[in-house]
């Protein structure tokens, strides 16, 4: 059996990344692994230019203040520049994680076409599982709405 040590969580500050964040604070409690959060900061060179080092201590000091219910957790954060699915396949790979736990809006059909799946994208090329959570679902994260586990190729 595959033992899980680092569990990656890339957040957003929505709704479906914090769902994310307790689901795998749970997973990392029960299997005593750590927890790596990570929040990629888009670069928008052309239009606003890269974001200023206030502004990136600012976005480390806001992630760090994101809290699992068990304080016991082991857990570190990271802020990125960059494409996040780039960013999260990095960590995990730089960091042997073994998990990646991420929402996703379960989006079908014509508007995942159009729009791409930043979860797909990353199931797509991670080093490892990724286990996705529906935002459309109505039960709670404790009753487990989970979406898929795939192997990344």
């Amino acid at each position: 059996m595959m033992k899980i040590t680092r569990i990656l969580v890339p957040y957003d500050w929505s709704e479906l990344s914090k769902r994310a964040f307790e689901f795998a604070a749970s997973m990392a409690r029960d299997l005593d692994a750590e927890m790596i959060v990570l929040y990629a900061v888009p670069v928008a060179v052309e239009a606003y230019g890269p974001p200023s080092e206030n502004y990136l201590n600012r976005l480390r000091g806001e992630l760090c203040s994101v809290k699992p219910r068990d304080l016991q957790i082991r857990i570190q954060y990271r802020v990125m520049e960059g494409d996040p699915i780039a960013a999260i396949v990095n960590v995990a790979n730089e960091l042997k994680c073994e998990l990646i736990v991420m929402g996703t809006h379960g989006r079908g059909g014509l508007r995942r076409f159009l729009m791409g799946s930043v979860a797909e994208k990353v199931i797509r090329k991670a080093p490892c599982l990724v286990m996705t959570l529906r935002g459309d679902s109505t039960l709670p994260c404790s009753e487990s709405q989970l979406c898929s586990v795939n192997k990344g190729s």
